[in-house]
């Protein structure tokens, strides 16, 4: 079994390096496997996602990782750097609905056994990035997903 493991573009992978060179010699089909790639990885245009692909003979098995959860962070808020001056400046607000998106992309790379602890743990991105939740900062979120505030929402 070969093993190869790349980061590309998602959704746009291209038969050129790094897949093209690795795959050829292996004698796939570099265009599906591109193509399968891109479908995979559609929902994270604009960041780097690392891609792990099996070849065992005929079988070819693709599994996607998940970008950081800062880049999905940064990718919701639609901005290139989360750069914060002081510890008490935010750059920017997300409804809590884009941070339950975000810990379900990432829950099964995480150490959450539920999707509130997944939750709770982008929230923790959320604080060390300087970002706000519905307007409130980040730890009081905590607190009051804690208190089951969120319970109706976190699904």
């Amino acid at each position: 079994m070969d093993i190869i493991e790349v980061l590309v573009p998602g959704g746009k992978a291209t038969p050129g390096p790094p897949l093209g060179p690795a795959l050829g010699p292996l004698g796939v089909n570099v265009k599906k496997v591109v193509d399968s790639i891109n479908e995979k990885t559609r929902e994270y245009e604009g960041m780097e996602v690392p891609v792990k692909i099996k070849i065992d003979g005929d079988n070819i098995e693709i599994e996607v990782g998940t970008p950081p959860t800062s880049a999905l962070i940064k990718q919701e808020l639609g901005i290139e750097k989360a750069k914060r001056e002081s510890g008490n400046e935010y750059i920017g607000d997300l409804p809590m609905e884009k941070i339950i998106k975000i810990a379900k992309m990432k829950m099964d790379s995480m150490l959450s056994y539920t999707l509130k602890n997944a939750v709770k743990e982008v929230v923790g991105t959320c604080v060390s990035m300087g970002v706000t939740i519905d307007g409130k900062k980040p730890k009081e979120v905590q607190r009051l997903i804690d208190e089951g505030e969120y319970d109706g929402v976190i699904v």
